[in-house]
């Protein structure tokens, strides 16, 4: 109760909200009343998730593309050329790897930009081939990774 009164910057917007009169809500606040009945109960959780949840995301999001970076999980089917000559058949592979935050604002941005699923994942694989296959660009230089056959993908922020 006392997360929707500070959203919502008072108990008379709460008590409209809920469905119960002002003084209700004030009693919740201070403690008078601890326990709401059910119905109650559940509409006081329906707001606060609505509310809630996109707060907490964000953050994350923000955690993720400015310090953290993420983790991606894929099955898919990676093959790679390097040098003239030289080959790797593709198969399938299970990859967990952990990208950089600039991977991550990346798909963030796209996303929110209206990227296509297919765009998104080239996001993806350029993190993993720079990431996984490239060691942070340290080994392998001019590593063309492909990506395709994408049974499975995880992102964890």
């Amino acid at each position: 109760m006392k997360y929707l009164v500070k959203q919502l910057k008072g108990t008379k917007p709460v008590a409209q909200l809920l469905g119960v009169s002002q003084r209700t809500v004030e009693r919740y606040v201070v403690g008078t009343l601890k326990r709401p009945r059910r119905e109650l109960r559940e509409r006081i959780d329906r707001e606060v998730k609505k509310r809630w949840q996109p707060q907490v995301r964000a953050k994350a999001k923000k955690k993720a593309a400015t310090t953290a970076g993420l983790v991606v999980s894929t099955r898919a089917r990676f093959g790679f050329t390097g040098t003239p000559g030289t080959t790797d058949n593709a198969r399938i592979r299970d990859i967990t790897q952990a990208l950089p935050p600039e991977f991550a604002d990346r798909l963030f941005t796209a996303r929110v930009q209206g990227a296509t699923e297919q765009q998104l994942q080239q996001i993806a694989a350029e993190g993993l081939a720079q990431m996984y296959f490239r060691a942070n660009n340290t080994r392998a230089h001019g590593l063309g990774v492909e990506y395709t056959d994408i049974e499975d993908i995880g992102i964890e922020l």
